[in-house]
């Protein structure tokens, strides 16, 4: 059983410590995934906060949840889902903070970012949690519910393509 399974049982049984060592655990993966599909650091922070709220509310539930981590990926992606639904439009990126010797890096960051967005949706999702997750084609399978062979059709295609938006983004 997984360190995981124990801080679920601690959190059912009331013990906030475990509680905040889980949420310590995973906000920064989970703050990524949805500023990557968002843009939005304020937004981004509101969507993990929500993530978390409904993952306590379904293990409170006891509802029974075998993989923790694809489990908090798939509330993350509802909630991204739903708010593209309603607001039916895409945010502006908001640039960081940043000095200006570190303009070089942000002009590199902001082509990747482009050429993520030209994707299409599947296949950025797989990119997403593939290259900026660091997620296993395996476990991306299973998150999404698809076929392995499918997770490495789309991550070669991603590959692919990102590679045509960076050189044509260079010229």
């Amino acid at each position: 059983m997984t360190s995981d399974f124990f801080l679920v049982q601690k959190i059912r049984n009331g013990d906030e410590l475990a509680g905040n060592q889980f949420v310590e655990k995973y906000y920064s993966l989970i703050y990524q995934y949805c500023f990557l599909h968002i843009r939005n650091k304020e937004c981004a922070e509101d969507m993990t906060q929500e993530t978390f709220v409904r993952f306590y509310e379904a293990i409170l539930k006891n509802t029974n949840i075998r993989k923790i981590k694809s489990y908090l990926y798939s509330i993350a992606g509802n909630i991204i889902k739903n708010y593209y639904k309603k607001k039916k439009e895409i945010l502006l990126d908001q640039l960081p903070d940043t000095e200006e010797d570190n303009l070089t890096e942000l002009e590199i960051r902001l082509d990747i970012e482009r050429a993520l967005n030209q994707l299409p949706e599947e296949i950025k999702e797989t990119a997403i949690l593939f290259f900026f997750q660091g997620l296993k084609q395996k476990e991306i399978s299973d998150l999404l519910n698809i076929k392995l062979s499918l997770v490495k059709y789309r991550v070669a295609k991603a590959k692919e393509l990102l590679s045509k938006q960076l050189e044509v983004g260079r010229k």
